[in-house]
């Protein structure tokens, strides 16, 4: 099997384009007599133009050899998939031995620790524009599988029988609807697509846990909302997340698409991301607010504060067990407590009352940046997130006075 080779300059980016430290480790295990490689969506985005942030490496070398060479700084991870993650000052990068395995069979994987060459290993890889190495030492991106003709054309395209691939690994199916969601202008292949289809149901046979870090790598990838509207469009939210589904199918579904919006352009404003507390109450918020605004209109009077944390409880129970991944127990408690501070933040009954008391609580920025995300889908909030930014930037100010 003989790769296509194409230099790097090529396509108007160089190595400084790929983090230095990356590529220190892949010269170093090159230089100790193994092949190595920058793989997977780390070359994809370079060639698409982007600034990726991540770079896995892929070598010959055995985990344990990757240990012997990298000392301390290396941690062996994972049973069902063996890899190394390598430290290097406040970075992680993962670096994975070359796999070998019968990509023609649907039989799921549920070990995959056979190791192989260079060219088993990317017929192993899920879609071909993933399939690419870059060798810095010779600066060539080296293409197995027709990855750069895809890049071209912008089609996802499975490496290998759709059907079978996605069986093996179903999780696969939500990575290819993530691709959708954040690569813009790719379509997908017709036989890629036939099978997605075909084989949707198989997404219940995953690792409920690998499942639910796909969505959250969605909710803070500054592509959340295109990621849950093709999600839903292709049934894969019925079957994984029901209690989602069912609002944004009903008339509540442009709300429901308002705080996915309002979550990615506050990810794209902030420097950081936001806790994932915050990024499931974007998705829970909306549907408290019409049960809220449901039994308000049924009573005839705003429930207590002491009844919407009962609510949101109640709310959150369902959700989590009614899902195919249940949520961590610290993500639903802290999202809880954002939820049932908004209407402390913005009362129901009353006017605000700015108390100071509230502001040192420690989950108070958790409940600020829910109140942020809610002031980008209603403008009338802008003025009260404003008031109490202030109310919190005084007791930072007092706080670090006290400290001096």
């Amino acid at each position: 099997m003989t790769p296509k080779k194409y230099p790097l300059s090529k396509w108007n980016c160089s190595l400084t384009d790929v983090d230095p430290d990356a590529l220190d480790a892949v010269l170093q295990l090159q230089r100790a007599g193994y092949a190595a490689y920058i793989v997977g969506g780390g070359v994809r985005d370079l060639l698409l133009g982007g600034h990726p942030k991540d770079f896995d490496i892929s070598t010959s070398a055995k985990p344990e050899e990757i240990k012997q060479l990298f000392g301390k700084r290396c941690l062996l991870i994972g049973r069902r998939f063996r890899l190394a993650h390598l430290r290097v000052k406040n970075k992680i990068f993962e670096i994975s031995t070359f796999r070998a395995g019968d990509t023609s069979t649907g039989a799921l994987i549920v070990r995959d620790n056979r190791w192989g060459s260079e060219e088993e290993d990317v017929l192993r890889r899920d879609f071909t524009i993933n399939a690419l190495y870059l060798d810095p030492h010779t600066e060539e991106v080296i293409d197995y599988v027709g990855g750069i003709k895809d890049i071209q054309a912008k089609i996802l395209e499975t490496v290998g029988d759709p059907i079978a691939r996605f069986q093996q690994d179903p999780v696969r199916m939500i990575r290819l609807i993530k691709f959708q969601a954040r690569l813009h202008g790719f379509t997908v292949e017709p036989k890629t697509a036939k099978a997605l289809t075909l084989c949707k149901d198989e997404i219940l046979k995953s690792a409920p846990a690998r499942v639910l870090e796909e969505i959250f790598k969605m909710l803070e990838s500054k592509k959340a909302a295109p990621f849950f509207h093709l999600m839903n469009d292709l049934g894969f939210l019925k079957l994984l997340f029901p209690c989602f589904e069912h609002f944004h199918t009903t008339q509540t579904k442009q709300l429901a698409q308002n705080y996915l919006k309002a979550l990615d352009a506050l990810h794209k404003e902030n420097k950081y991301v936001l806790d994932r507390s915050i990024q499931l109450a974007a998705l829970v918020f909306p549907i408290l607010e019409q049960e809220i605004a449901q039994l308000t209109h049924d009573r005839g009077v705003a429930p207590s504060i002491h009844e919407i944390a009962n609510l949101s409880q109640s709310l959150l129970h369902g959700i989590s067990s009614s899902s195919f991944s249940h949520f961590p127990k610290r993500t639903l408690a802290l999202c809880h407590l954002a939820l049932v501070h908004q209407f402390k933040l913005t009362p129901m009954k009353s006017a605000v009352k700015l108390h100071s008391r509230f502001t040192t609580h420690f989950d108070f920025e958790l409940a600020l940046d829910l109140l942020k995300l809610r002031a980008h889908v209603d403008h009338d909030l802008e003025s009260i997130l404003s008031v109490w930014i202030k109310e919190f930037q005084r007791r930072m100010t007092r706080v670090k006075e006290h400290d001096h």
